[in-house]
Formats: structure tokens, sequence, C-alpha cells
């Protein structure tokens, strides 16, 4: 920085003021001369020295429970988007659904001296959680809530995603209703109000619920879960997939067994799909507003990085949007 300051003959205090974007009081030759200097000598800020000067790395971490998830993609660009208006870096860390991963990431981060995390949590790390909140770490989960740690958490409104699947299916006729979705062995709280909605909504539009028809399990062993339903005379007339990975097995199952939509099987989806539009017969889902999700996480860890402060709710729970199409 010296070596800059002598060369575009400017104090060494000008030259900070230029590197950190502080230009109120600054020539536009003064600007133009520190530019040229800093490009004739080949400078190159030190990042590790600036952070410890300024406490701060200007990095956020982030670790997605599952990254093949398109909720999770979408959301990622959506705090990848907000973390750059504000002059943020971004480290994304996918834990594979596995509490073991997650815990080495998060430590692994935590080593890097991110600023901030925002965490998909896998529910296995309660202690690595408490630990990170009892010393006022900047923390926010994503997507699952987890009673035993206060920490900020956006989240869809789980229960009304089911209730509006079920309720469109009810009024277009159907009555019985399965549902598919990915494994509970970690009892991710997304998943779990996922199937009480769908048992609520059951009752109120009521409907007999078959207990039997509520499979979770893991996207290898759908196919055959698939098919053990409906080998059977007593098949389910439709079928909600709670998630992206489910909705694909789903439709991955119609094609192979030679079934129409919506008139051997009506199928509805939760989580915005790019291809919805583009499949033939287009596909019923309901949407959540990922953008708006990401932006949220993304605008509350800053908030808590610069100002340590994370505002006064607890939970931000959005809400989901049906969106029609042909497959029911």
């Amino acid at each position: 920085m010296a070596d800059v300051a002598k060369h575009a003959g400017v104090s060494k205090s000008t030259v900070s003021q230029y590197l950190n974007k502080r230009y109120d009081y600054m020539g536009v030759k003064t600007k133009a001369r520190i530019e040229s200097a800093i490009s004739e000598l080949g400078y190159q800020p030190n990042i590790v020295a600036r952070s410890l000067k300024q406490k701060s790395t200007q990095t956020i971490g982030v670790i997605v429970a599952n990254i093949l998830h398109s909720f999770s993609t979408q959301v990622i660009r959506a705090i990848e988007d907000y973390c750059h208006e504000h002059d943020f870096h971004l480290i994304v860390c996918n834990a594979d659904d596995n509490p073991e991963k997650e815990k080495k990431y998060i430590e692994m981060l935590l080593a890097k001296q991110v600023d901030g995390l925002i965490v998909f949590p896998t529910g296995g790390n309660l202690d690595l959680y408490k630990k990170m909140k009892d010393g006022d770490y900047p923390l926010v989960f994503m997507d699952r809530v987890m009673e035993e740690v206060e920490v900020p958490t956006v989240q869809l409104n789980n229960e009304k995603a089911s209730d509006l699947a079920v309720t469109y299916l009810a009024e277009k006729g159907y009555s019985s209703i399965a549902m598919l979705t990915t494994s509970l062995k970690q009892k991710p709280s997304s998943r779990v109000d996922r199937i009480k909605g769908f048992k609520q909504s059951h009752k109120k539009n009521k409907l007999v619920l078959k207990e039997e028809w509520i499979k979770s399990v893991d996207v290898e062993e759908m196919q055959d879960t698939l098919r053990e339903m409906f080998n059977t005379s007593s098949k389910p007339d439709a079928i909600l997939a709670s998630n992206d990975l489910s909705l694909i097995e789903v439709l991955k199952f119609v094609k192979e067994s030679g079934l129409s939509m919506p008139e051997d099987l009506a199928v509805i989806g939760i989580d915005r799909v790019s291809f919805a539009d583009l499949y033939s017969p287009t596909l019923s889902y309901i949407a959540q507003p990922t953008f708006e999700m990401g932006r949220k996480a993304a605008s509350i860890i800053i908030n808590k990085v610069k100002n340590n402060d994370t505002g006064d709710e607890m939970v931000y729970l959005y809400e989901p949007d049906l969106i029609p199409g042909e497959s029911c």
C-alpha cells in the first residue's frame, strides 16, 4: 500500500479509502492516479491482513442439508445475490443429510473465521448449534426449525403446503390420496410438518386417511415402495410428492408403469421445479417463495454481523402458493 501511495503521490490513508470504496471526498483525478498505480504495480490487497484489522472476513458460510433439492439451489442463489450486493463472499457446503459431514463443515467454516452461518440443519448436532448460540455467533437456520435452539429461522408454512395440495385434490374429486416423502431418519421439521398437514387436511376435507399410504423412504427405495403401494387391488387415485426428489421418482414410476396422468393417477408436488410447464401434462405443484426466503436469511445474518442485531422474530414463516396444472 505504501508503494501504491508513493507511486500515485497520495497518502496511505487515501489509498485505504480508495480500496474500501469510500470516495465521498476523493477527486476524480486522485482516483484515476490510484487506479493506475495499482494496475502498474500489480498490487493485490492482503485479504487476511485486512480481515484481522477489521475483525471481519466479509464471508458467510452456507451449509445445505442436500444440494440436490431445487429449493436449496434457488435459496443459495438468492443468498448469493444479497451477499454480493452487500460486498460479502459466500462459501457453500453440502451435508448430504449427514450430521457427521455437517459437523465437519461447521468446524471448518468456524476455523476459516467466516462472519456467520446459514444452516439447513440436519438435526444431528444440537450441542454444536447450542455452543454457537451461547457464544452469540451469528447463526440462521433455513427450512427447518430446531425447537431446542432459539435461532432465527426462515421456513415455509409446511402444514399449509400439504393442506393446499390435499384440498385441491379433494375439490377435483379425488378421495384416495397417498403421500411420498424422503426419509424421516433425522426428523427434519419441514417433512414432519408436511405429513402433519396432510393428515389434518384429510380430516378437514372428510377424507379417509390410510396410514399405509404415507411413505417416508430414501430416494433409492422409492421405486420399490411405489410398486408395492400400487400392486394391490385397492390403490390411490392421487399422490402428493412432498418435495422435488420425490416428484421425480413418482413421474419415473408413472412413465415406467404406463400410467396416464391424471386419468390413472393424479399427481401434485411441493417445490417449484423448472420442468413443470414443459412436462406433458403440465404439473400441478405447491410453490415456495424461495428467493424471498433466501434474501431474508441473508439479510438477517448480515444485519447480525454488522449490527449484532437479528430483529425480534425467531421464526419467519412464508406462505405457499398453489400452481395448478394438468396432472390433477
